[in-house]
């Protein structure tokens, strides 16, 4: 793989990870809910779900499933009920100081299941993965190692801008006192989270693919 190829994914990976979306949400709750040091679980459980998308990538499933309509709109619909779901709980949730939570293992896995399932069920980050990393891919040279190099490369790239929106999160919160005012932010937050849900919704799978 050429240098100039894989710098212009790096550019691609960098820009996705910033763009707001599930995943960028997702990890702002945490941050808000559980703190730096809990609320990363959220972001590794994110790359999980982007290393099953790799694999199915590399070994040709993908196309399946951009041709499927029913397996497509499957993955598609449980990621939107996930996302209204988890727009419900925290606009229901009462509203606390920050602390940080205890380091238990029902926690953790708590917390990297959303950031897993997030991921999972998101059709635009399967879209990325499908239509646009094997355009990065030079059949002409061994594939396994390219396949290696852009997955890491947007694992890195993610896991570390996951956790810096997560830790904007969780500073901010930090300074916040005032019960009424954290009531708003998990109501502005849940709001974003069911509005990606219903964004989602209308997310065309042939148009994507087509982009």
């Amino acid at each position: 793989m050429d240098f100039s190829v894989w710098l212009t994914y790096f550019f691609a990976a960098i820009l996705l990870s910033l763009t707001p979306g599930p995943g960028v949400f997702s990890s702002i709750r945490s941050g808000l809910h559980h703190g730096v040091r809990m609320g990363a679980w959220n972001a590794v459980g994110m790359q999980v779900a982007n290393l099953i998308h790799v694999i199915v990538v590399a070994v040709g499933l993908g196309t399946l499933l951009l041709a499927s309509e029913t397996l497509f709109t499957t993955v598609k619909w449980l990621g939107v009920a996930y996302l209204v779901y988890l727009g419900i709980v925290t606009w229901r949730s009462e509203p606390r100081a920050f602390q940080d939570e205890p380091d238990d293992d029902t926690s953790v896995r708590r917390i990297f299941m959303h950031g897993f399932f997030v991921n999972l069920t998101n059709p635009k980050g399967i879209i990325f993965f499908v239509a646009v990393l094997p355009q990065f891919i030079d059949v002409a040279r061994p594939q396994a190692l390219q396949y290696t190099v852009l997955a890491a490369t947007t694992f890195i790239i993610d896991l570390i801008i996951m956790i810096g929106y997560t830790a904007l999160a969780a500073r901010v919160l930090r300074v916040m006192k005032d019960p009424k005012y954290l009531r708003w932010v998990n109501r502005g937050l849940g709001s974003l989270f069911v509005a990606t849900g219903l964004a989602l919704a209308g997310f065309r799978r042939a148009a994507s693919a087509a982009a």
